[in-house]
Parts: C-alpha cells; structure tokens; sequence
C-alpha cells in the first residue's frame, strides 16, 4: 500500500523470515529421483508476523531481488556443471582406453571417438560460458541475466548428454549401480527444472532478443518521421537490409577481435548472427505484440540464440589461448572449430525452418495433435482405433515390401 495515498498496489517484496516468528512449521522431507543429499520439504506460513527491519531491498522489489538469486544460480550451475562433465568423461574415457573389443581398444573406433569429442566439445562449450559470465560480472557487470540463463540451459541439457553418453560408452557395466554413473544421472535430472525450467528460460531468451529488436525497430520508426533530420541513419538501415536479402554481409566483423587460426570460425558466427538478426525481425514485423503466444516459434528462436552465444564463447577463449601461446592451444582451436562449423549449421536450419511454409503446418499439426491427445486423456486417436482390431491392415505385405527393397536401397 502507497503510504502517502493509501493506493493498493499489485507488488512482490521480499523478507527474510525466521522460524522464532512463529507460525513457520513444514512437512516431512520429500522422496525424490535425485540429490538425495538434499533436504527438501514444504514451508507453511500460518499468521506470521514479520518485522519491518526483514525487508530485503525496498517495497515492491521483491521479483528483483528473487531474479538476481536466480542469476547467481543459474551462473553457478554452469560452473559447477563444467566440473561434473569432466568427471563423467574421466569414467567414459577410462573404459574405452581398457576395453577390448574385436581385437582392439574400443577408444580406436570411430564411433566411441565420435562421442568423447563431442562430449569433450560440450564440456568446453559450458566451462567457457562459466568464464564468460564470471569475467563480466568481476568487471562490474550487473545485467548479464540472458547470459545467465543461457549458461543454465546449455550446462543443465549438456551435462546430461555427456552422462548419457558416458553410460552408453560403457555399455552393460554403466548401467550397474556401482559404477556410479547412475547417481550421477539422476542428480543431474533435476538441473533442466529447478532455478527456472529450461522451457520457460528458453521463452524469456527468446523474447527479451525480441524486446531489443523491437526497440530498434521503434528507433527506426522515430527516424522515418524526419527523414531528411535522419537521412544518414535511413540510408544505412536501407543499404543493411538490401545486403541481406541479397545474401551479402552488412559489414559486421569480428577481424581483430578473433585469432587469425580461427577466421573461418568467425566468418561463419558473423554469417549466423547477420542472418538471425534478419529473421528476428522479421518475425517480430510479423506477429507483433503476439510474438509472445507464438511458442513453436520462441522456443527455435531461444535455440537459435544459445548457439550463437556458444560459438562467441569459445571463439573469445580459443583466441586467448592461441595469442598467449598456451600448450592447450591447438586442442583447442579444434574445439572452438567443431564447435563453430556444426552450431553455425544448426543455426541455419532454424532460421530456414522459421521462414518455412512447411513448419507452419508443422506447428498446426502438433497443436492438433496434442489437442486430440489431451481430449481422449493420454491416448491416441489411433491407439483407440488399433485396440478395436485385431490385426493391422495389410501388416504382413507391408513388411514383405519392406523385406524386398531393404537389400536393393
């Protein structure tokens, strides 16, 4: 309530409450999945009276402060993930150098060579996310809450593909108990949930990329009301955009801030960056103040932005490494390179899919499904049909069919 009008207002503050207030009490400890180690359990708060002095910050920040808690979290899991990542690579890489298999150590085979690189790429990727992050904030940064988020997403999604692969590679034996991979896994479940799940952090990604461009775009608007006070600016917004539909750079370089080895590397960020730019625009031009109900979308355009922070990351370590001369250089470079090449690709593809036809029905599609799916209470329309026969139509020539032309593909 405003002390000088006596208004009501809408607003979060935040407390520190203490159990001598009284009226604070909680239920027993929950049985959970994971982090066992963790005691975690419901709070009540019946009557308590909290005292004035308990107020953190001032009236009505209490989201702020919430928001800030979160961004240490979320920092620190990429930090802390990083860390976990090289453990369970330890254990994976452990395995394949003293298994055998057909003759050979199975490290020698190009598909358990496959995962360790990517495991071993994912693992640079977040640990340089944590130095990034970590560097602004000891130079002073205090708005680094997308980068934070990021970092939780890509570290949370990565440090399980890494456990999962970690199993795979150990076959039989990281599926036992004792090898202590399976702790790890279910620990590691939670991290996609808690400090903000990774769906709804993917949608504030999204759409704070979008708030900017739509300031920029307002910008523009401003100018276009006083073209000849503003005819530079027009003219450079109108040569940017005319080189982009056409394929060409707008003139957005990272020479001088990238290491001569790892040109190629930043040609290929510049060239995603430029063209996600593009559609973002695009997008935003089109569904408006709706973007923000457009989720199919959102979450391609999160994706899109996760990768192209990826490939800065690495590209600023990598580039530190080689200018200092440092012995991990070389392996490095590697990394940043592989990295860069297959994240540039993935970029592509969303924004070809966000431009596409075809993923609009796509979209309409998995709404239509899961709508049908809701309505009959989890189960397919076409389960319920199947369940009323007893065989499937023409099942046995279609397999033949399938039998025939297997040998000839």
């Amino acid at each position: 309530m405003d002390p000088k009008t006596g208004e009501m207002k809408d607003k979060i503050s935040a407390f520190v409450v203490e159990r001598s207030f009284g009226g604070v009490t909680h239920g027993p400890p929950e049985k959970k999945m994971g982090i066992k180690a963790s005691n975690t359990a419901e709070v009540y708060f019946d009557n308590v009276r909290v005292p004035a002095d308990c107020l953190l910050g001032k009236v009505g920040e209490g989201f702020k402060v919430a928001m800030n808690i979160l961004n240490n979290g979320r920092f620190g899991m990429a930090a802390a993930l990083s860390g976990t990542m090289k453990g369970v690579i330890t254990k994976a890489v452990d395995h394949a150098a003293n298994r055998t298999q057909f003759g050979s150590k199975i490290h020698n085979y190009g598909a358990i060579q496959e995962k360790i690189a990517r495991m071993t790429v994912l693992q640079y990727v977040t640990e340089s996310m944590a130095y990034m992050i970590s560097g602004n904030m000891d130079s002073g940064a205090t708005e680094f809450q997308i980068e934070a988020a990021i970092s939780k997403i890509f570290a949370s999604e990565a440090a399980w593909n890494v456990t999962d692969e970690c199993i795979q590679v150990m076959g039989g034996m990281g599926y036992m108990k004792d090898s202590g991979v399976e702790r790890v896994m279910r620990d590691l479940r939670i991290f996609r949930i808690f400090e903000g799940t990774n769906d709804i952090l993917r949608l504030f990604v999204a759409l704070n990329g979008f708030q900017n461009a739509g300031n920029q775009l307002k910008s523009l608007q401003k100018a276009m009301k006083n073209p000849i006070g503003n005819a530079g600016l027009l003219a450079g917004e109108i040569t940017k955009r005319a080189k982009r539909k056409a394929g060409f750079s707008t003139g957005l370089t990272l020479q001088g801030s990238v290491h001569p080895e790892l040109a190629h590397s930043g040609e290929l960020t510049v060239k995603a960056i430029e063209q996600f730019g593009a559609v973002v625009e695009e997008l935003l031009i089109k569904h408006g103040k709706k973007i923000i109900d457009e989720q199919f979308v959102l979450k391609r355009v999160a994706d899109g932005a996760i990768d192209l922070y990826a490939m800065v990351v690495v590209l600023s370590r990598a580039s530190r490494s080689l200018s200092q001369g440092d012995p991990t250089a070389q392996h490095e470079k590697m990394l940043c390179e592989t990295w860069c090449v297959e994240a540039h690709d993935r970029v592509m593809t969303d924004i070809k899919s966000l431009r596409s036809s075809e993923s609009r029905q796509l979209f309409k599609n998995m709404r239509a499904i899961s709508a049908a799916v809701v309505e009959t209470g989890g189960w397919s329309l076409l389960t319920l049909w199947v369940s009323k026969r007893t065989t499937l139509p023409e099942s046995e020539s279609v397999w033949s069919l399938f039998r025939f032309t297997l040998p000839h593909l």
